[in-house]
C-alpha cells in the first residue's frame, strides 16, 4: 500500500465526523495525557509512604470498588441532569481527588480519596458515551467509539512516557499534573462541548409526551441488552486477566520485570499504531460477527500465553488479543448505543461501564488466586474457554437484536429512506422537523431521518 494510500484511508477514517466530538476527543486525549495517578500509585503507596504492597493492592481494589458504584451513578446522572453537567462535575471531582492524593500521607485518608476517585472517574464514563450516541448519526457511532478510544490509549501513552521521564519532580507533582489535566478537560467540556441530551417528545399537537420510566432495574429487564452486559463481562475476564497473571506467569518462568515492561507496552504500541487501520478494516462489519471474532482473539491469545516460553512468544500473545481489545471495545460501546433507548442512553451505558467496573474488581483478585493455587496454565486454559463461551453466545443469542448493518435498521437514515420508498409508515420519532438543530448545531433539511435508532453505548 503506497503513502497517498495510507493517507487517503487516514482522511477516510476522521472524516465526516461533527465538531463536537473533536472537542470531546480532545477533552478525551488531554485528560488521559495527564493521567498519572493509577500509573504511579503503586509505587508512591510502597516507596513513597512505605505501606505493604497488600496494602497497595487494596487501594488499587477500592478504585475499582468505586467504579462499580459509579457507572449507574453517572448513567443515572446523564439522563436526568445532562450529559454536559455530569460531565463537568464529575472530572472536577477527579481533578479534587488528584490534587488531594498530593496532600494527604494517612493511609486511611489515602484508600478514601482513592475510593471517590474510583467514583467519579467512571461516573463520567456513561455521559461520554450517550454524548457519541446522541451526536453522530448512527451509522458511525462505532467509528467514533474506536476514534475516542484510540484518544484515549494516545494519551495513556504520552502519560506513561512522559510520567518515567518526569518522576524526578516527585510523585506529588505528577498527581497535581494529573488534577490541571482533569480540570482543563472539564474547561474544554463547558466551553467547547453542546449540551446533546434529547429533549422530550412531543405529539403532533405539541403536547409533551410522557416517557416511560426507566431505572436501573428496568434496565437489566431488556433481556437483549442483559444478554450483551453479560457477555462483555465474560470478555472483561478475560481481557483483564494479563495484567495479573502475565506478570506472575512471566516471573513462574524466570524472566525479569524489566522483559514484562517490554511485553505489555506492545498493547499499547499496537493500539496507537494500529487502531485506525483496524477500524478501516472492520468498517461496515456486522456487529455480531465482530463481537464473536474479538472474543475467540481474546481467547487464542490469552490460552497461547501456556505456551509462551520467551519474551518474543509471550509479545506474539499480547497482539493476538490486543487486536481483539480493539475490535471488541468501540463495537460493545456501539452495541449498546444501538439497543438503548434515546431517553436512557446515560442508564444503559452506566449498567454497561458497571460490567467493565466488576470485572476490574474481581479479575485481578480471581487471577492471583488461581495462579497462586493451581497455576498459571489452569488460568490461561480457564480464559481460553471463557473467550470461547463468549464468542458462541454472542453468535447464537444475540443475531436478532444486533441485526445486520445492512439490514438498516429502522431509526437510520438509510432505513427511513428505503421505508418510504417501499411506502411503509415510519415510527412516530423517526424524523427531526423542518429546521431542526442536530445536537452538534447542524441544520437537519426537511423530511431527513434524525440520527440514532430509536431502539433498545460504553468502554472500559
Amino acid at each position: 500500500m503506497s503513502i497517498d494510500s495510507l493517507r487517503r484511508s487516514a482522511r477516510a477514517t476522521v472524516s465526516g465526523l461533527p465538531q463536537g466530538f473533536w472537542w470531546l476527543w480532545l477533552s478525551t486525549l488531554v485528560n488521559r495525557t495527564g493521567a498519572f495517578v493509577l500509573t504511579f500509585l503503586s509505587l508512591y503507596l510502597t516507596v513513597e509512604l512505605g505501606h505493604s504492597p497488600w496494602f497497595a493492592g487494596l487501594v488499587i481494589a477500592l478504585h475499582g470498588l468505586g467504579g462499580v458504584a459509579g457507572s449507574p451513578l453517572g448513567g443515572a446522572l446523564t439522563d436526568r441532569w445532562g450529559r454536559r453537567p455530569t460531565m463537568v462535575t464529575m472530572h472536577l471531582a477527579a481533578a479534587a481527588c488528584a490534587a488531594a492524593l498530593a496532600v494527604v500521607t494517612a493511609a486511611w485518608a489515602v484508600a478514601a480519596v482513592v475510593l471517590l476517585m474510583g467514583v467519579a472517574m467512571q461516573a463520567v464514563r456513561p455521559s461520554i458515551n450517550a454524548t457519541i450516541a446522541d451526536m453522530v448519526p448512527a451509522h458511525e457511532v462505532r467509528r467514533a467509539y474506536a476514534l475516542n478510544y484510540w484518544a484515549l490509549n494516545l494519551g495513556f501513552a504520552i502519560a506513561s512516557i512522559g510520567g518515567g521521564a518526569a518522576i524526578f519532580l516527585g510523585y506529588r507533582t505528577l498527581f497535581l499534573l494529573d488534577a490541571v489535566a482533569t480540570f482543563l478537560c472539564a474547561v474544554i467540556v463547558f466551553l467547547r462541548l453542546p449540551e446533546t441530551r434529547p429533549e422530550s417528545a412531543v405529539d403532533p399537537q405539541g403536547e409533551p409526551v410522557e416517557e416511560e420510566r426507566v431505572s436501573m432495574f428496568t434496565v437489566l429487564r431488556d433481556a437483549p441488552f442483559r444478554t450483551l452486559v453479560l457477555l462483555n463481562l465474560l470478555v472483561c475476564l478475560v481481557f483483564t486477566a494479563p495484567w495479573i497473571g502475565l506478570p506472575l506467569t512471566m516471573a513462574d518462568q524466570g524472566l525479569s520485570p524489566s522483559a514484562y515492561g517490554v511485553v505489555i507496552a506492545v498493547n499499547g504500541i499496537v493500539i496507537v499504531g494500529f487502531q485506525l487501520l483496524v477500524n478501516k478494516l472492520t468498517d461496515k462489519r456486522s456487529p455480531v460477527h465482530l463481537l464473536s471474532f474479538s472474543a475467540l482473539l481474546f481467547a487464542v491469545g490469552t490460552g497461547a500465553t501456556a505456551l509462551a516460553g520467551s519474551p518474543a512468544a509471550f509479545a506474539v500473545t499480547v497482539v493476538v488479543w490486543t487486536v481483539g481489545e480493539m475490535i471488541h471495545v468501540p463495537t460493545n460501546a456501539a452495541a449498546t448505543a444501538r439497543l438503548a433507548p434515546e431517553h436512557a442512553r446515560g442508564r444503559y451505558q452506566g449498567v454497561m461501564g458497571m460490567s467493565w467496573a466488576v470485572a476490574g474488581f474481581v479479575a485481578p483478585i480471581l487471577a492471583g488466586a488461581v495462579v497462586g493455587g493451581p497455576g498459571p496454565d489452569v488460568l490461561w486454559a480457564s480464559t481460553a474457554a471463557i473467550g470461547v463461551l463468549a464468542a458462541a453466545g454472542y453468535a447464537t443469542r444475540l443475531r436478532k437484536a444486533l441485526r445486520e448493518e445492512t439490514e438498516e435498521p429502522a431509526g437510520t437514515v438509510a432505513g427511513a429512506s428505503a421505508a418510504a420508498e417501499a411506502g411503509a409508515e415510519e415510527p412516530a420519532g423517526t424524523e427531526a422537523p423542518a429546521g431542526a438543530k442536530t445536537p452538534a448545531g447542524a441544520e437537519t433539511p426537511a423530511g431527513v431521518a434524525a440520527e440514532g435508532t430509536g431502539t433498545p453505548s460504553v468502554s472500559g
